[in-house]
This record gives C-alpha cells, structure tokens and sequence, in this order.
C-alpha cells in the first residue's frame, strides 16, 4: 500500500506503506488506508512530528557524545533520516493549515 495525501492547497505527497504507518503512529493515529486531516489539528500534528524529529536527533547527539567519551566513533546513519522523511508532510500540513484546506489520502 501507498499513502497518497491530497490537498487542493499542495502538490500531492506520496509514501510506502512503512513510512506512512510509522508517521501515523508518531502522530497518535493508527494507520488507516483512507483518513483526513483538518486544518484545525495541522498544528498538533505539526508539532508532534517536528518533536519526534527533535527527539530522535537529541539520541543519536547523546549516542555520539556517550561514544566518544569512551573513545569510539559511532558508524554514520544509514538511510534516510527522519527528518527527511516527514518534511514533505510537515511543509504540506503548513501550506494546506496556512488555506483552511483539508489533507486526504486513500479517498
């Protein structure tokens, strides 16, 4: 499955299915094949996304300073950060909250 959001206020975003589930859940939502966001929640959702960024970047500092404090280097992160996987719905959710326009995907 692929989450496919939708706005009339953005371009179209678009994520596999463990992506999508993963953000869902860092929101609070269990991941669904079809839902809405409304502009009145984008804020929350906005905030909630940018502090899992924060969070998991604060652990991999703390992972870092811990390692070289006992004189390792930790190996570089592999694949795509979090924060590269969430800026294009985070950028989507300020542009559509900005229109008063709803996200949907699966619809």
């Amino acid at each position: 499955m692929l989450y496919k959001f939708r706005s009339k206020a953005s371009g179209d975003v678009i994520m596999t299915s463990e992506v999508g589930d993963r953000l869902m859940r860092l929101i609070g939502r269990e991941p669904a094949p079809q839902g809405i966001f409304q502009p009145a929640q984008m804020p929350e959702l906005i905030r909630l996304l940018e502090a899992a960024v924060h969070d998991e970047e604060e652990a991999r500092r703390r992972a870092e300073a811990e390692a070289a404090a006992e004189g390792r280097t930790l190996p570089a992160p592999k694949g795509v950060s979090l924060r590269q996987r969430v800026w294009p719905l985070v950028d989507m959710l300020r542009r559509c909250a900005a229109e008063d326009k709803d996200i949907v995907w699966g619809v």
